[in-house]
């Protein structure tokens, strides 16, 4: 039983800070960007690169995260912004767009040979009887601690309750004294900054390689979606849920239903799961299970 939720929690901490960025971005400037997931990957690299420079990894890994966060930032101002004048899904193909560069760019620089952790780094540490790398400790460990203050600071901040009140009504929001652009392109920041941790606690476990965005891509959505678009700690909640289901997908034995001793499904499949609740959130629940919010037919 440990060993279970063990799992499902590194499942979480390996896309869950990308998915509540993702959400967080979107309540604000409605449109999927679909960029983000590349800035996890990017975070990723720019992790390994402080480190060979000779950075501790801690430091490396805030550096590269509010590096992400500054980038995020200018593509926003920049793109995006222009774009959102034409509408959102115009923007979404600019998004995509900016993801096809920036994994170009990445693999034309890095290659296509993964960046790993060094060997000296896995060190092991046991729960319960169950052996987890100290990177992944730390993974588990600091994803409940961002998402934790993300709470205190979205529900108990004066700037928390600003954005969430722009994102609730701009319009009104604005007419009421909030700088609307300013607390938009810091929205950006925060997003980035999110994605971009969320990669280096990837990357510190699994390293980083050229094709991570894309196979980010599917649960980081499926999290937001079936969150609710726009809400944040709703995608947290969303990524626990698919984390749920993909731990019990692949550890559920399938061989009475092919006639074999053991059959398991393996873990390349992960993906398609995710897609399957992709799926279904958006036939059955297209604005998520958390979404409260009133829409007008």
């Amino acid at each position: 039983m440990i060993q279970f939720l063990i799992e499902i929690l590194l499942r979480i901490s390996e896309f869950s800070l990308i998915a509540l960025g993702l959400s967080l971005v979107y309540g604000l400037v409605k449109f999927p960007n679909v960029a983000h997931v590349q800035y996890a990957m990017l975070g990723a690299y720019l992790m390994f690169f402080f480190i060979h420079a000779g950075l501790p990894p801690v430091a490396a890994l805030v550096l590269s995260s509010l590096s992400i966060g500054v980038f995020a930032a200018v593509v926003h101002k920049l793109v995006f912004s222009r774009l959102l004048r034409t509408g959102p899904a115009i923007t979404m193909i600019g998004s995509l767009a900016i993801a096809m560069i920036i994994g170009a760019v990445i693999l034309g620089v890095a290659g296509s040979f993964p960046y790993v952790p060094q060997a000296g780094q896995q060190s092991t540490v046991t729960i319960a009887g169950v052996f987890l790398s100290a990177a992944q400790t730390y993974k588990i460990g600091t994803t409940v601690c961002v998402i934790v203050l993300f709470w205190m600071f979205w529900t108990r901040t004066r700037l928390g309750r600003s954005m969430r009140a722009l994102s609730s009504n701009p319009v009104l929001a604005d007419a009421s004294g909030l700088n609307a652009s300013r607390t938009v392109l810091l929205v950006a920041f925060a997003s980035g900054v999110l994605a971009g941790l969320g990669g280096c606690l990837l990357g510190m476990s699994s390293g980083a390689y050229s094709n991570m965005g894309n196979d980010l891509l599917l649960p980081v959505f499926a999290a937001a979606i079936l969150g609710g678009l726009g809400n944040p700690l709703g995608a947290v909640l969303g990524a626990a849920f698919i984390a749920l289901v993909e731990t019990i997908v692949t550890n559920v034995d399938f061989g009475w239903l092919v006639g074999q001793d053991m059959a398991f499904i393996p873990l390349p499949y992960l993906g398609t799961t995710s897609f399957l609740i992709l799926l279904l959130a958006l036939l059955f629940r297209p604005y998520g299970l958390f979404d409260k919010e009133v829409r007008r037919v």
